[in-house]
This record gives C-alpha cells, sequence and structure tokens, in this order.
C-alpha cells in the first residue's frame, strides 16, 4: 500500500476536500461520456448510469449507485460486440439481491475474523454476516451507497463517497475516491485514492464477476486463465486466512502455467473443498506497492482475452461457486454456478488480525492509493 504524508484537518472532510486534487493522468482518447437516470433508491436517491466509449467501440457502463460496473462490452475474434460481466438491467435489482455484481467494495473488502479487529489498543466490533465473519464492508457497504460526482470528462468518470466515523463500525471520517478511464487500448483503469482523519482499516477491490463468452453463452470453466502469483493463502472451513503463505507448486491451485479454469475445481483437496471451489487469495512476489501485470484469461472460443495489472499485493480468484439459478440478469442470462469468475485485486482477508500480512492500516496524514487494469483483446 503507498503511501505519501499530507497532513489534513477533519472539518475538510465535510467540503469535499478531493475536488481539489490533482486527477490520475488521463489515456489518450476520443472518448465522450454520456448520462442518463436509472432509477431510484429505496430512499429515493437518483441513481445515474454513465457510458464510456473510445474509438474502438469498446462501452462500458457505471452507475453512482455502489460505482457499480454494469456493462464492459468489447468484440470477440470477430468483431462480433457482445458484454463481458454479469449483471442486472434495473438498479432495484442491485439493491434487492446482488452478490456484489461489479461494485466497488469495502470499508474492508473480503473478510475479517468475526467481525473483530484491534488498532492502536482499541477494539472494534462489525457485522458479521457471512457465517459469522465480516465480509466486504457489512450490512451497507460501499456497494450500497450513493457514490457523488466529482469529474465526468472526454477520458474518466471519478466517482467519490465519505464514509463517517462509526459507519459500520469502522473507525474514522475516510473520503475515497476511485476514477476509470477507458483508453482506445480497450483499457479499462480503475485509480482510487482515499485519506482519513483517524487510524483506520482500508481494503477497497472491485468485484465485477466476467464471462469472456459475450452476454453469458456459457459457464466459464473452459476459460484458461494464468495467475503470476507463486503463493495462495490457506483458509480455515469458514473461509478466514489460517495465517500461513503457501506455494501453488504443481497442486491444483497452480495458475502460473495457462490452463482451463474447470481442470482441477473438482480436485479432492481439501481448500477447494472448504471454498466450493476456488475462493482464495493469491499472493504475488513482487514489491509493496510495484504495478505489474498479474493475469491473463482468455476464452478460446470467442477469442476474447482479459489481461490484469494491479499495485495490490494479492488477488481473490473466485469462480462464482455460490451462484445457484435464482438470479436472472441482462440479457435473461440464468445465473447458474461458475457462470461468472471474480479477480478482486486486494490485500489479503483478515490482515488486521494477521501482524505476518501486509498492512491495511491508513492514518491521518496518510494518502491510500492503488491502482488495477482490465485490458481486453482478442487471440
Amino acid at each position: 500500500m503507498k503511501k505519501t504524508v499530507f497532513r489534513l484537518a477533519t472539518a475538510f472532510f465535510a467540503c469535499s476536500f478531493f475536488m481539489g486534487m490533482a486527477q490520475t493522468k488521463s489515456l489518450k482518447t476520443n472518448m465522450l461520456i454520456s448520462e442518463k437516470p436509472f432509477g431510484q433508491t429505496t430512499s429515493n436517491e437518483p441513481v445515474i448510469l454513465y457510458t464510456l466509449k473510445n474509438t474502438q467501440g469498446m462501452e462500458v457502463q457505471i452507475m453512482n449507485y455502489g460505482a457499480i460496473i454494469t456493462k464492459i462490452i468489447v468484440p470477440d475474434k470477430n468483431e462480433v460486440m457482445e458484454d463481458v460481466v454479469l449483471g442486472f438491467d434495473q438498479v432495484a435489482d442491485y439493491i434487492n439481491d446482488s452478490p456484489y455484481f461489479g461494485a466497488v467494495v469495502g470499508r474492508y473488502g473480503n473478510r475479517i475474523a468475526a467481525g473483530k479487529f484491534s488498532l492502536d489498543g482499541k477494539s472494534y466490533t462489525l457485522a458479521a454476516q457471512n457465517n459469522g465473519q465480516h465480509l466486504h464492508g457489512g450490512l451497507k457497504g460501499f456497494d450500497k451507497q450513493v457514490w457523488r460526482t466529482v469529474s465526468k470528462n472526454g477520458a474518466s468518470l471519478t466517482l467519490a463517497y465519505l464514509s463517517k466515523d462509526g459507519e459500520e463500525g469502522f473507525p474514522g471520517n475516510l473520503e475515497v475516491q476511485v476514477t476509470y478511464t477507458l483508453g482506445d487500448d480497450n483499457a479499462l483503469s480503475m485509480d482510487y485514492v482515499a485519506k482519513t482523519d483517524q487510524a483506520t482499516v482500508l481494503n477497497i477491490c472491485n468485484h465485477s464477476y466476467f464471462n469472456l463468452s459475450g452476454n453469458v453463452k456459457r459457464d466459464v470453466l473452459d476459460h484458461k486463465i494464468q495467475l503470476n502469483a507463486p503463493f495462495f493463502i490457506p483458509v480455515d472451513k469458514v473461509l478466514i486466512p489460517t495465517g500461513e503463505v503457501k506455494s501453488v507448486k504443481g497442486g491444483p491451485f497452480d495458475f502460473t502455467s495457462a490452463k482451463k479454469i474447470g481442470l482441477d475445481i473438482n480436485a479432492q483437496d481439501e481448500q477447494i473443498t472448504l471454498g466450493g471451489g476456488y475462493d482464495h487469495c493469491y499472493a504475488f512476489d513482487k514489491a509493496p506497492g510495484a504495478y505489474g501485470k498479474i493475469a491473463r484469461v482468455e476464452d478460446p472460443t470467442s477469442g476474447r482475452v482479459m489481461e490484469v495489472f494491479t499495485t495490490e499485493p494479492g488477488v481473490q480468484f473466485y469462480t462464482g461457486n455460490n451462484l445457484d439459478g435464482h438470479l436472472i440478469g441482462k440479457y435473461g442470462a440464468v445465473y447458474n454456478k461458475r457462470t461468472g469468475f471474480c479477480l478482486e485485486t486486494q490485500h489479503y482477508p483478515d490482515s488486521p488480525n494477521k501482524p505476518n500480512f501486509p498492512s491495511t492500516v491508513l492514518r491521518p496524514g496518510e494518502t491510500y492509493t492503488s491502482k488495477t487494469v482490465y485490458q481486453f483483446s482478442v487471440q
């Protein structure tokens, strides 16, 4: 986690201090951003849907509710444009019953054991809504908030949210922003910045479910994935890390060379059984905060390729094990088990309770920054 020193008074949060901050440099593009109403929340807050489109015809739709990516439309090898993320046609479906489709999750993405952690000698209690564990920010995390629009221009859309001290049990007023930038090289960049007025823990990530077949024609078991990760984080029966960092070499967790997602997904391995498939954090062998390529996924039938780059030390690889067919999404698709996969770039789960893991603590006067890029092409 990259941190820079910068003093900030608490009252400045209420004034949306990020308005004056320098924005991440945009990729060169002739893209225009359009917007339209997309319904409203249960408390009658208006939801806006933004569309980013580049000169190659790639299109990304993002709404200010949850900073959610609702569509990513890219070509296949025959130049057929189709959607490669799971989601819904109406905001009400995201509000009523969504497994974090496309959302920015926080304040703490992934799990915290028993919803408890200590920081600077003080104990904090969070919602423990997932088998007795805290998951993805709690009952009303970042994914269920209406973010404010900071800026939109020819290249980028910036959304921001103020998470107040005590929200979901976390300490400190935290101001966070995400900038989505769509380049003419078919790369979607997500740049996160955050500041706090009190020591807190922070682990933000995007939770898109991908299916490169286009419009969810098939499950993802034949997708080939390569993860540039020599280690994974073993978990216990409630998917909390044991504290180990284990080599993937030679086992079913080894994706250091490209292989089908489904090849070993039913292997008789205790860790796979615990997750019901892959639902584990992979750890990279790179310097803290270093930006690099960490994954490549290919759908051999469509020819679509997605490469992932990040500054984060890990990625949660999840294979849609809990999708059970009760959700009907875009294009009338039934979201059955393993119809989508996630690559959630992040710090490790339960880091606040694991001092040997990279720290997720953010303090006053420091700036949290994180960058992830999804780049699309054809093979």
